[in-house]
């Protein structure tokens, strides 16, 4: 079996709560699967797993029965719409940084033996700026930011992009526009974003495109499915089938960075366990 085999690892953050960070992340996840895309989605937001309520879906066990030893995780995870595949959460569980050694080693273990059977690895990572989610962040390859229009979404948005960038040498995002009104308001919100990037930070900034605003979402969330599912033909899930077009057409790198097992290396080294 060949454990070095490339695969997409993007996460999913957004600087702070309440920006659809976790439903696009699911819905996303779906529109790539629905391509043949054999993709797993984890959720890393530890202190408030949610992903698997957002499919409706029941989690008997989680990543903290992996990391006691009790499961490995082929028996953990939970298969959704067009046989994506989660890694649920543990709600309440420790900080990465808090982990032992051996769970640490236990964490690249479990995942690199799946290596073979992973395309893409979707992370969904908590809001905020805290050490888990720069330590995900850190050691994915590509980065996406959800961002809505309001002053505080653009802030923390900004404010998590220049910590990765100063201090962890971050230098590419993607930024998706969510809950827009208009084509236009989606556009200026990345405009906007971007003009302040170019001129105080390093990075450069790809736009993916917007997400509208539409009363399906609310509605999807309320039923325990996911969009996609629930209102196939809407314009935010036909939105979201574009930019997983787009994700696709990114290339897979072919260098060490394309490991998962380098992928957990980076990651338990970011949060300070190795």
């Amino acid at each position: 079996m060949n454990v070095n085999r490339p695969v997409k690892v993007i996460a999913v953050t957004g600087g702070k709560g309440g920006v659809g960070k976790t439903n696009l992340s699911v819905n996303l996840s779906i529109a790539l699967a629905e391509m043949r895309r054999r993709v797993v989605l984890l959720d890393a937001d530890l202190g408030l797993a949610n992903v698997d309520v957002l499919l409706g879906l029941q989690a008997r066990y989680t990543l903290a029965d992996v990391l006691s030893g009790e499961r490995d995780l082929r028996e953990i995870m939970l298969t959704g719409p067009s046989g994506l595949k989660i890694v649920p959460a543990s709600s309440g569980m420790q900080n990465m940084s808090k982990l032992s050694p051996q769970e640490h080693a236990a964490i690249i273990h479990a995942f690199s033996d799946l290596s073979d059977q992973i395309d893409i690895l979707v992370i969904d990572t908590a809001a905020g700026i805290s050490d888990t989610v720069v330590s995900f962040v850190r050691a994915a390859q590509e980065v996406i930011i959800v961002v809505c229009d309001e002053p505080s979404s653009i802030t923390d948005a900004y404010a998590l992009m220049k910590l990765l960038n100063t201090e962890h040498g971050v230098t590419r995002f993607k930024v998706i526009a969510n809950m827009t009104r208009t084509l236009q308001e989606g556009s200026n919100l990345f405009n906007k974003l971007n003009a302040v990037c170019e001129r105080f930070l390093d990075a450069s900034l790809q736009y993916l495109g917007p997400v509208p605003f539409d009363e399906n979402v609310r509605k999807a969330v309320q039923k325990r499915k996911p969009l996609l599912e629930f209102a196939p033909r809407c314009k935010a899930s036909q939105s979201i089938r574009f930019i997983a077009q787009r994700i696709d057409q990114w290339p897979v790198q072919h260098s060490a960075r394309g490991h998962l097992e380098f992928f957990f290396e980076r990651l338990l080294a970011a949060s300070g366990g190795l």
